[in-house]
C-alpha cells in the first residue's frame, strides 16, 4: 500500500510538472556552504528535467550535465580573503561580522564583481539567451533582482538563512519586532520591555538603511552595469524599486521544526534540507573503523567550511586537546592540517563527510559553529548539539537550538576550552534528555507532505506555469508601510488631540477672562 501511494504521488507530481524550463541560477557567494546549496539545487533542477545556466564561483572538474551551462565567476573568491573570515580577527574584535553595514559592503562588492565578470557580461549581452525564470541567492543585497530587467522573466529569491525582515520585506513586509528578532540581535521571544525597544529600533534602522544608503548604492550599480545592457537591446529600463519588489516567490532554506513558527506570506516556501543526500554515502573505511569501534560513542567537532580550526590561537588548540583527551568518548576533530600531540581518543580529519558522520549510530554529540546547514543536518539525523557561534545568523541559530532544548551554547572566547568542558559535562551528564528532545524535533522535521527537493521543483514549475505566480504576491506590497502600521491614523489622532487641547485652553481662557472682568466690575 505504501509503495502504491508513493507511485501515485510520483505520478501526480509528474503530471503537475511543466516541460523542462530554462533556468538561470545565480549563486555568486564564494563560501563553501553556499556552494553546497547551489550545487544541490542545480542537481535537483536538472533531475527535474530543466535546462540550467549556473553562475557560480565553484566550477566542478567533473563532466558537465548535458543540460547544464556553467558561468564561471571564480574571481569572486577575492572578496572573501582570509582577513574577512579569520577566527583570530573575529575573536580579537578586529572584524565585526554582526554589523549590517559591514556585511552589506562585503556582499555588494561580490555583486559588483559578479556583474563585471566578462562571462556574466557576455551572458547578459547575448540576446540568444532566453530564460523562463531566474533564481537568485539573497544575502544582504537586493541588487540581483535587476537581472530581470535584461532577461525579462520572473524572478525567485532564495534565502539561505531563517526568514527575517530584510528579505521578507521584498515579498510582503517586515516581521513584527515584538515577537521575532533581527537575526543579528539573535534574541528569542518572549522579550522583556527593553529588548522589545531594541528590536523596534533595529528594525527601523534596517528599514532606513534599506531605503537610504543601501538603496542608493544598489541603484547606482543597476544603472551602471545592468540598465545600459537593457537599453542597448531596446528593452525598457524599469525603476529599481519596481524590480526590487517584483519577485514571484521566496524559497527558504528552512523548516519550521528547526526554526520558529511565525506568520509568513503565501509566496514564502520552505525547502530546507534539500541539500541532504539520500541515501547517505558510506563512510571511508578508516573513519568507519574508528566510529564502529567507539564503545563510548563519538563526538564530532567542526567549525564549518568557512572558518578553520588551524587558525585558532595555539594555547586554545592545546587547551581543547586537553579537554578532548580527558573524555572517554572518541572525538573526531575536523582540522585542516596535521596536529601533533593528539591524545589516543582524538582523531584529526582534514576532510569530513559530515552527513555520513552524523548518520552513524555511534555519533552521540555534534559540536558545531551553528551554521544553518549543520543545524538542519543535526535535526535530520537527530544529533544533540553544543553550538559555538562565530558570525551572522549563527548566534540566532544557537539561541534557538538552546531554547528548543537540544543544544547548549558556548561563546567563542580565549577561554573556549574551559567553557566547552563545562558544556560537555552538562550535555554528556544528561545525554538521554538532549537526545530525546532532538529526536522529537526530527520526527516533526521529517513529517511533511513532500521532500524538500520535490517542493523545490514543484514551486519553480508553478512560477513558470503561472507566468510569475501573481496570485501569490502579497497585497501588503500595494500598501505603503506608513499605512500598514497606521502612522497616518496616529498622526490624525495626535493632531486631533492637539486641536482639542487648544480648544479647551481657549475655552478656559475665555471663562477665566470673563470671571476676572466680572470681579473687577464688582
Amino acid at each position: 500500500m505504501d509503495m502504491l501511494k508513493c507511485l501515485l504521488f510520483g505520478l501526480l507530481l509528474s503530471l503537475s510538472l511543466c516541460d523542462g524550463a530554462k533556468i538561470l541560477a545565480v549563486f555568486p557567494i564564494p563560501s563553501p556552504s553556499h556552494g553546497i546549496l547551489g550545487d544541490n539545487m542545480i542537481k535537483h533542477l536538472l533531475d527535474g528535467g530543466h535546462e540550467v545556466t549556473y553562475i557560480t564561483p565553484y566550477v566542478s572538474k567533473q563532466p558537465s550535465h548535458p543540460k547544464l551551462r556553467v558561468i564561471d565567476v571564480t574571481d569572486n573568491n577575492k572578496a572573501f580573503s582570509d582577513k574577512v573570515l579569520n577566527v583570530k580577527q573575529i575573536m580579537s574584535g578586529a572584524m565585526n561580522l554582526q554589523d549590517n553595514e559591514i556585511l552589506f559592503e562585503i556582499m555588494v562588492n561580490v555583486a559588483v564583481t559578479t556583474f563585471e565578470n566578462p562571462n556574466v557580461q557576455n551572458l547578459l549581452k547575448d540576446p540568444t539567451y532566453k530564460f523562463d525564470v531566474i533564481i537568485g541567492e539573497y544575502l544582504f543585497t537586493n541588487v540581483y533582482s535587476t537581472l530581470a530587467a535584461v532577461l525579462q522573466c520572473p524572478y525567485i529569491w532564495f534565502s539561505t538563512i531563517e526568514p527575517h525582515s530584510m528579505v521578507l520585506n521584498l515579498v510582503h513586509g517586515p516581521l513584527n519586532p515584538a515577537y521575532y528578532s533581527d537575526y543579528l540581535l539573535a534574541q528569542i521571544a518572549p522579550y522583556s520591555f527593553d529588548v522589545r525597544v531594541k528590536q523596534l529600533w533595529s528594525l527601523l534602522k534596517g528599514l532606513y538603511l534599506q531605503s537610504g544608503y543601501f538603496y542608493d548604492r544598489e541603484e547606482e550599480i543597476y544603472m551602471k552595469l545592468i540598465a545600459p545592457i537593457a537599453k542597448e537591446q531596446g528593452k525598457p529600463v524599469p525603476n529599481y524599486n519596481d524590480l526590487k519588489y517584483n519577485a514571484s516567490l521566496l524559497l527558504g532554506n528552512t523548516q519550521v521544526a528547526i526554526g520558529s513558527a511565525i506568520p509568513l506570506p503565501p509566496s514564502y516556501k520552505h525547502i530546507g534540507g534539500y541539500h541532504i543526500e539520500e541515501p547517505v554515502k558510506p563512510l571511508p573505511e578508516d573513519l568507519k573503523k574508528i566510529m564502529d569501534n567507539a564503545k563510548n560513542g563519538v563526538i564530532y567537532f567542526s567549525l564549518g567550511s568557512n572558518l578553520k580550526s588551524k587558525d585558532l590561537p595555539d594555547d586554545l588548540k592545546q587547551g581543547l586537546l586537553k579537554v578532548f583527551g580527558g573524555l572517554k568518548q572518541t572525538v573526531l576533530w575536523k582540522f585542516e592540517e596535521n596536529l601533533p600531540g593528539t591524545p589516543q581518543n582524538v582523531h584529526i580529519v582534514q576532510w569530513a563527510p559530515q552527513q555520513s558522520i552524523l548518520a552513524h549510530p555511534n555519533l552521540i554529540l555534534f559540536v558545531t559553529h551553528g551554521g544553518l546547514l549543520s543545524l538542519t543536518e543535526a535535526i535530520h539525523f537527530a544529533a544533540p548539539l553544543i553550538v559555538i557561534p562565530v558570525f551572522a545568523d549563527q548566534f540566532f541559530n544557537a539561541n534557538k537550538a538552546q531554547r528548543k532544548g537540544y543544544a547548549v551554547k558556548v561563546d567563542l572566547t580565549y577561554r573556549l576550552h574551559e567553557d566547552l568542558r563545562v558544556a560537555l559535562d552538562k550535555v554528556l551528564g544528561d545525554l538521554p534528555k538532549y537526545t530525546a528532545r532532538v529526536q522529537e524535533l526530527s520526527v516533526a522535521y521529517h513529517d511533511k507532505p513532500m521532500k524538500p527537493k520535490d517542493a523545490l521543483n514543484f514551486w519553480v514549475n508553478h512560477v513558470v506555469k503561472t507566468k510569475g505566480a501573481p496570485h501569490l504576491k502579497s497585497v501588503a506590497l500595494q500598501v505603503p508601510l506608513y499605512q500598514r502600521v497606521y502612522l497616518d491614523l496616529i498622526a490624525v489622532i495626535f493632531v486631533a488631540l492637539i486641536v482639542l487641547l487648544l480648544i479647551i485652553k481657549k475655552i478656559l481662557c475665555l471663562v477665566t477672562g470673563k470671571k476676572t472682568t466680572k470681579e473687577k466690575t464688582n
